[in-house]
């Protein structure tokens, strides 16, 4: 079974993960960390649970996502996984930042790309690597199957769905995903979005005002 750590950071109150097995590797996702007692927070979870850290990933890099990057680099030696799509997002996220007055130093490191279709294992279980854009240009998804449970990103929260005014934003693309790749999954399939709370795939379908099956 995977394990499922929220952490709530930054002004944008964004979701962090920690996805962790029952042999206590981890994966940390979307590290939104901005402030030093967030980061201290982050790993003193790491630390007093027992954790090892293999990798990190963003499922997209506006700039809410990706402020821990740096720091994760820095404190676990771990390469950034992103989708290929999603690098003109990353450099740009420290202008972003200087316009919402929150300035940050981006992750210097090397990047490697994420491939829809493949899967990236974590102890005994796996977890599925779905293409989801549309609240930008080439958003990843995580899905879970044998512990019931996708991380969504910014693209499908409780009855809402995430902006597509942003570049590389789609509202028709961003639906598209949510019907193909979201909706297709178990309705028991438990969501857990980049912001706000949990919900599930099947209440979605039923009252999700933006898109219903």
């Amino acid at each position: 079974m995977i394990n499922v750590k929220i952490f709530t950071f930054n002004p944008l109150q964004e979701n962090t993960y920690i996805l962790y097995s029952d042999d206590l590797e981890c994966i940390i996702i979307d590290p939104g960390c901005y402030f030093d007692p967030e980061r201290e927070k982050l790993k003193d979870f790491i630390q007093k649970t027992g954790l090892t850290p293999i990798l990190l990933v963003n499922t997209h890099c506006h700039l809410d996502h990706v402020f821990g990057n740096k720091f994760i680099k820095e404190t676990y030696n771990l390469d950034l996984y992103i989708h290929q799509g999603e690098q003109v997002v990353l450099e740009h996220a420290p202008t972003s930042g200087l316009m919402w007055n929150m300035p940050f130093d981006n992750y210097e490191g090397p990047i490697h790309y994420l491939v829809p279709g493949e899967v990236i294992r974590l102890g005994q279980e796996s977890l599925d690597i779905l293409f989801t854009p549309g609240h930008s240009p080439a958003s990843v998804s995580f899905y879970a199957q044998e512990s019931g449970f996708v991380i969504a990103g910014d693209v499908l929260f409780r009855e809402s769905i995430g902006r597509t005014d942003l570049p590389g934003g789609s509202p028709d693309v961003l639906l598209k995903s949510i019907m193909e790749q979201l909706y297709v999954l178990p309705d028991e399939t438990v969501v857990y979005s980049g912001h706000g709370v949990p919900t599930k795939i099947g209440h979605e379908k039923k009252h999700n005002p933006y898109v219903r099956a």
